[in-house]
């Protein structure tokens, strides 16, 4: 299996409905590491590495997020694993 890291920016109704602890709570499922955190401009940033088939499940769900979300689009960039995350964690 291989190790990968994506960059999400998820754009549309996502702050203030619990995107953020909803991907926490998802990417843990997972068993991926990384963080979330909202933006200035209304988007949810995810930083996410671990299995490349687990990444690519939470890009999956990041497309629709928590019930009360209303994505419009979901910008990705793959990046390379750097193992230096323990967990995933929401951040400021």
């Amino acid at each position: 299996m291989a190790l990968k890291q994506l960059q999400l920016f998820v754009r549309g109704r996502v702050q203030g409905v619990y995107f953020r602890a909803s991907t926490q709570r998802e990417a843990r499922r997972l068993g991926l590491s990384g963080w979330v955190r909202n933006r200035a401009d209304g988007t949810v940033e995810i930083l996410a590495e671990g299995e490349e088939v687990a990444i690519r499940e939470l890009y999956g769900w990041a497309q629709k997020g928590p019930s009360a979300a209303r994505v419009e689009r979901v910008d990705t960039r793959w990046r390379g694993f750097s193992g230096d995350y323990p967990d995933f964690r929401i951040i400021d």
